[in-house]
């Protein structure tokens, strides 16, 4: 079992394998759960962990945690470097080290509801990540330009953000007893 980044590349090759010659079982369903609790303070459960965010202090929260779009922002950090380790491993390139800033851009006066969704988005108007690699052996640049290139095409978060996406969101109310 060749084991590079941290990861077993042989199974990695068998997922991509099986992907490839099934592609229904490429086809996935993920889930999150939101339950709120009091204030600005939420809990997520996914799978068998639990996430809490809360809004900073400045904007009315009590900044115990993060708050949600900060969660994108680390989401997609952390996909772009899901997609590095993972590439770069079927490709043979050790990695030493990976980083990923991002930072992103929304006017207050869209989500608060003071100009209207149509003029002013509520949500990310300007998204920018900075990726720092360092490689354990030599790696030629076009590889590591190509590796690049590759993984922010093929970043689901990435292009959660960059393309439009079908949202539905229904309303159900429940009587409480």
């Amino acid at each position: 079992m060749e084991r590079i980044n941290g990861l077993d590349v042989e199974y990695l090759k068998n997922v991509v394998r099986i992907v490839k010659e099934n592609p229904e079982l490429g086809k996935t369903l993920w889930r999150a759960r939101a339950q709120w609790k009091g204030g600005f303070k939420e809990e997520v459960k996914i799978r068998e962990f639990t996430v809490r965010m809360d809004e900073p202090s400045d904007l009315g929260g009590t900044n115990t945690a993060p708050n949600m779009v900060e969660f994108v922002l680390g989401a997609f950090g952390a996909c772009l470097i899901v997609g590095y380790a993972m590439n770069a491993a079927v490709r043979g390139i050790e990695l030493d080290k990976v980083e990923v800033e991002v930072e992103g851009d929304i006017d207050l006066p869209g989500f608060l509801g003071l100009e209207s969704p149509e003029k002013v988005s509520p949500g990310f108007t300007n998204v920018r990540a900075r990726v720092f690699l360092k490689t354990k052996g030599p790696v030629s640049r076009e590889e590591l330009e190509k590796l690049h290139e590759d993984v922010v095409k093929t970043s689901p978060v990435g292009n959660t953000l960059k393309n439009p996406v079908n949202v539905e969101v229904k309303l159900e109310t429940r009587r409480t007893v």
